[in-house]
């Protein structure tokens, strides 16, 4: 029997596998609580996404809008919290699927009736930023996650907001992730990256988690700069984002961020990894 899709140890580094958007395996759709629950039992890491709807509290959703990935359409911060929960996900077909909506919580809700094992972790990934957080909606997300939060980490691009987010929240951890659109452009040589990721450290003093897109690791290592080892110098932990599927190329990239001692590594696939990486050792 293929083992859980859990983590994976590297010459003597243990480096987790995050389930993205709650996915197990590729085939799965977003976000859905069956696989969410299934991670926080076995003890995985597991992400799912936040966006501020209408009534002041948070969606449990990617995107801004809701054509793509529900069965409704428009903005989601113009939606009402009853008007969410009547939608339902899609499929990655595109298709409905029979689960519907979750509102930040339901989810929490979902959680504290299902006590997780204790190397469980989920991440709460903030889409938008600090302009979105009204005391309002800062308190409603405080009063969703307080109960569950010693199994959870919030993380997002504003470091700001994160903050905020979590100064109203005991016991929850925090994550930053300072990768922009247009980040290589901007890094080319070992003292562009490691300005970088100096800045990074400084920006987010309390982020215990660093979530850096795998290809800006890969390009830092590449020009000479070892990302992952100055996180952990900082005696932080490094996720790399996101393998969205498993191939020779992306295999490859995989072994080489082990090398590297990542410390958790964001897949779509997440028993697709594992699977390759044993048959490849086998």
């Amino acid at each position: 029997m293929q083992p859980d899709p859990i983590s994976l140890d590297h010459q003597g580094h243990r480096t987790l596998i995050k389930w993205h958007r709650a996915r197990r395996k590729a085939s799965d759709a977003e976000f859905t609580p069956t696989r969410i629950l299934d991670a926080m039992r076995l003890g995985a890491s597991v992400e799912v996404d936040l966006v501020v709807h209408a009534d002041k509290g948070f969606a449990i959703l990617h995107d801004l809008e809701l054509d793509h990935g529900t069965t409704g359409s428009g903005l989601v911060c113009e939606t009402s919290a009853e008007t969410l929960r009547r939608l339902f996900l899609r499929g990655n077909d595109g298709e409905p699927i029979a689960d519907r909506v979750m509102l930040l919580e339901d989810l929490c809700d979902l959680l504290a009736a299902n006590p997780a094992h204790r190397d469980a972790l989920l991440q709460l990934d903030y889409k938008e930023d600090l302009s979105r957080l009204s005391p309002a909606v800062i308190a409603s997300f405080a009063a969703a996650v307080s109960k569950v939060a010693h199994a959870m980490i919030l993380s997002g691009g504003d470091s700001t907001a994160v903050a905020s987010l979590a100064a109203a929240t005991p016991g929850l951890r925090t994550g930053y992730d300072p990768t922009y659109v247009g980040v290589l452009d901007d890094l080319q040589s070992r003292e562009d990256f490691s300005r970088f990721i100096a800045a990074a450290l400084k920006t987010a003093p309390e982020a215990a988690m660093i979530y850096l897109d795998y290809e800006l690791i890969l390009a830092a290592d590449a020009a000479g700069a070892d990302l992952i080892g100055a996180v952990h110098d900082d005696n932080r932990r490094v996720d790399a984002w996101t393998i969205r599927s498993i191939n020779s190329a992306t295999l490859a990239k995989i072994r080489r961020l082990l090398d590297l001692r990542v410390d958790q590594i964001t897949t779509d696939d997440p028993e697709g990894l594992l699977f390759a990486l044993a048959e490849g050792a086998a």
